[in-house]
C-alpha cells in the first residue's frame, strides 16, 4: 500500500447554518477542514495509507481536530501536540450572484508558530512516498516557509514524490512574498496542481484569452500556462483546474494534466453546487491516487475531476466518497438517481 504524508493546517470551521449571512446568524456549524488534511481524507477513503502532519495544541479542541481524521482512518502519529490555539475560519456561503465569503482568524496558531526543530522529517517520512504540501502552509510564516523547505529537501534527498497545489491565498501573503517563496519550494515539487488563476497570482504566469472573473476560459492557453511551470520548475507533470463560474450555485468543472508529452483535458461537469469549499483538494487527492495506482494520463484526469466533482455534492471541506463511487461516476452514473 502506498504512503502519502501530507503537511499543514487544520482548523476549525465556523459556518452559519443554509445559507445565512454572517450579521444575520445567531448560531454556528462546528466542522473542521484544511487544504492538505482534506486530501489526506480523500485518499483514506480510497483506501490509501495516508497520514496528515501538523501541530496542534493538546486542549480538548486541538484532539477534537485529531479526532476528526481519525474517524475517517487519517494516520495521525505524527501530528506535534503543542501550541495555544487552533486556526478558525468562517465561511458564509454565497448564492446565485452573491459570492461565498471567508474570513480567517488564524493568526498565532499551534502550526504558525512551529519551529523547524518540531519536526524530525527522518522519521516522519520514513517508508513514505509520496508528500503534499500546499502554497497556503509556507504562507502562514517564514517559519513555516523554513519547514516547508526542509520537507522537500529531505524528500529529494529520499526519493519521495513531491506534489504541491500553489492555492494563493491573498488574505495570507502578496503575490510578490508568495512568488518569491514558492519560487524555492518549487524547484523541489515534481507535481504541481494550480487553478485557473493560481500560476498568474505566484509567478505571473497568464493564460491568453482568459477572464476568471467573467468565467471565460481559453482552455488552449493554459497548455502554455502548464509547460511555462514544468519548464521553469522541472515538474514531471502540472494539473490546472478549470472552473467556468455561472453562479456561486452552478459552475461548470474541468481540468487539463501536461505530463511533459502530451496534454490531456477531461470531460467537463455542469455542477449544482452544495459546499465548494475543498473542491480543488478532492481533486489533488483523486490525482495523486490516479497517479499512485498507475492510471495513464487520460484516466488520471478523468478521475479527479470525477472525484472533485462529487465533493461539491457534499456538506463541510471532506471528500466523503469511495472509488467505486468515483468510477460510478466515470461510467456515466450522472442522474442521481436513487441507489437501491
Amino acid at each position: 500500500m502506498k504512503r502519502i504524508i501530507c503537511f499543514g493546517e487544520l482548523m476549525l470551521r465556523l459556518a452559519p447554518e443554509g445559507y445565512y449571512r454572517f450579521v444575520q446568524a445567531d448560531k454556528m456549524c462546528a466542522t473542521f477542514g484544511g487544504g492538505e488534511a482534506n486530501v489526506s481524507v480523500s485518499l483514506a477513503n480510497y483506501g490509501m495509507d495516508a497520514a496528515f502532519v501538523s501541530k496542534l495544541p493538546t486542549h480538548e479542541i486541538g484532539q477534537a481536530v485529531v479526532n476528526s481524521l481519525r474517524k475517517f482512518g487519517v494516520d495521525t502519529s505524527k501530528i506535534v501536540r503543542g501550541g495555544e490555539r487552533v486556526g478558525i475560519y468562517y465561511l458564509e456561503k454565497g448564492a446565485s450572484m452573491r459570492p461565498s465569503k471567508v474570513i480567517y482568524d488564524r493568526a498565532y496558531s499551534a502550526i504558525a508558530m512551529a519551529k523547524p526543530e518540531d519536526f524530525d522529517w527522518d522519521n516522519i517520512l520514513d517508508g513514505a512516498d509520496w508528500f503534499h504540501f500546499t502554497g497556503i502552509t509556507p504562507a502562514l510564516g517564514d517559519n513555516v516557509a523554513d519547514i516547508c523547505l526542509e520537507a522537500v529537501k529531505a524528500c529529494r534527498a529520499k526519493g519521495i514524490t513531491v506534489s504541491c497545489d500553489l492555492n494563493f491565498r491573498k488574505n495570507l501573503w502578496t503575490s510578490e512574498k508568495a512568488g518569491k517563496v514558492m519560487g524555492e519550494l518549487m524547484k523541489y515539487v515534481d507535481v504541481c496542481i494550480a487553478n485557473e488563476e493560481d500560476a498568474e497570482k505566484v509567478f505571473g504566469i497568464k493564460a491568453a484569452a482568459t477572464d476568471v472573473d467573467s468565467g471565460k476560459l481559453n482552455h488552449e492557453g493554459y497548455k502554455d500556462v502548464a509547460k511555462q511551470l514544468a519548464d521553469t520548475f522541472g515538474c514531471k507533470k502540472v494539473a490546472i483546474t478549470l472552473r467556468t463560474s455561472i453562479s456561486a450555485n452552478d459552475n461548470n468543472w474541468a481540468a487539463m494534466l501536461y505530463d511533459g508529452e502530451g496534454y490531456y483535458f477531461s470531460k467537463e461537469y455542469p455542477i449544482h453546487i452544495v459546499d465548494r469549499v475543498g473542491g480543488g483538494d478532492s481533486f489533488g487527492g483523486g490525482l495523486i491516487y490516479s497517479v499512485l495506482s498507475g492510471f495513464d494520463s487520460q484516466k488520471t484526469i478523468e478521475f479527479a475531476v470525477a472525484a472533485s466533482a462529487l465533493k461539491h455534492t457534499i456538506e463541510g471541506d471532506y471528500n466523503l466518497v469511495s472509488v467505486a463511487e468515483v468510477e460510478g461516476l466515470l461510467k456515466g452514473g450522472t442522474s442521481g438517481r436513487v441507489q437501491r
